[in-house]
């Protein structure tokens, strides 16, 4: 009894749902503040014919060709999947942090990574239908150099959800639904290295300051948006949905499809075209996870102080 009693405090504590509330509202905010980063990528992953490498000139020819506002299109399908897809993991990731780790002492690399893993799963299933939509919506109207591309015709997330079912059948929402749960690895390694490295620095009660948990958040997050990086390019492009030659997707797409998106990008582009938009991916994503471990850290600190709930899990 004793047991499912901690199980039901460890999913349905207060101190849970704080962490979910703070995490989603660190990725808003870093998100929104280097959103335009993410549009040069997504745009470098899907256009392979774009000759622009670079993201600065990214960046300016959408600024000139669709104008500055086209460099935060599809932000509020993005920030509200961002918003509950961080939800979804950190509510998932620090249920399971008390689960496994409360009374039983620190917590070790081995375990954050499984926690990683199973929080991210979790995620993906869930959140996936989102990330199409947004996709979508953010890549609707670029000026693509591919002749490839389908453009399409939204109206807005309601319409784009609609659209997708009617034309394409319920299981295109979770179109790239493979890659994404072998990205899982990404968000766990992050996870992994960041409780590592914070775990190192906070040694002997030592409190860690915001410099520091933006250099750990960065460098947790350099690790492994590197090493997953060829998955994250196929994962956009199924996404996305709209090349000519590209089979249906189905639910779980197929290992076949993954495969022959990988070999395609490698027989048109080399290896490095696996590697497209890695600099603006980098510079986005490691100074958005930076900025939303740090906004994270705080939130919940203050929260926990002003609640007076200093009870918190240890790290």
């Amino acid at each position: 009894m004793a047991s499912n009693g901690g199980s039901v405090v460890g999913l349905l504590s207060y101190e849970t749902l704080v962490h979910a509330v703070a995490g989603a509202m660190g990725s808003v905010t870093a998100m929104t503040v280097f959103f335009p980063l993410d549009t040069a990528r997504i745009r470098l992953q899907v256009d392979e014919s774009r000759k622009s490498k670079s993201t600065p000139v990214i960046l300016a020819e959408i600024a000139k060709e669709e104008g500055v506002t086209s460099l935060y299109r599809g932000w509020f399908p993005v920030i509200s999947s961002l918003c509950c897809s961080n939800f979804v993991y950190f509510y998932t990731f620090n249920s399971l942090k008390r689960l496994m780790v409360l009374g039983k002492g620190q917590s070790t690399p081995g375990k954050d990574l499984v926690m990683g893993f199973i929080a991210g799963t979790v995620n993906v299933l869930l959140t996936t239908p989102m990330w199409v939509v947004n996709t979508r919506l953010k890549l609707q109207g670029a000026k693509f150099r591919n002749e490839d591309l389908h453009q399409t015709h939204y109206k807005g997330i309601f319409d784009t959800f609609y659209q997708i079912i009617a034309d394409e059948g319920v299981g295109a929402l979770w179109n790239g639904t493979l890659p994404s749960l072998l990205l899982v690895f990404n968000p766990a390694v992050q996870f992994m290295f960041y409780e590592a490295m914070k775990r190192r620095a906070g040694q002997a009660g030592r409190k860690i300051s915001s410099v520091e948990i933006f250099l750990i958040g960065a460098i947790a997050k350099a690790i492994a948006t590197t090493a997953t990086y060829p998955l994250q390019t196929v994962q956009s492009i199924l996404r996305f949905g709209q090349h000519k030659s590209q089979a249906k997707g189905g639910l779980l797409g197929s290992v076949r499809n993954v495969v022959n998106l990988l070999m395609d990008r490698i027989r048109r582009s080399g290896v490095p075209g696996l590697y497209k938009g890695l600099e603006a991916k980098l510079l986005q994503t490691v100074l958005t996870a930076a900025l939303m471990f740090m906004v994270y850290e705080k939130i919940a600190a203050v929260t926990f102080r002003l609640m007076g709930l200093n009870k918190k899990l240890k790290h």
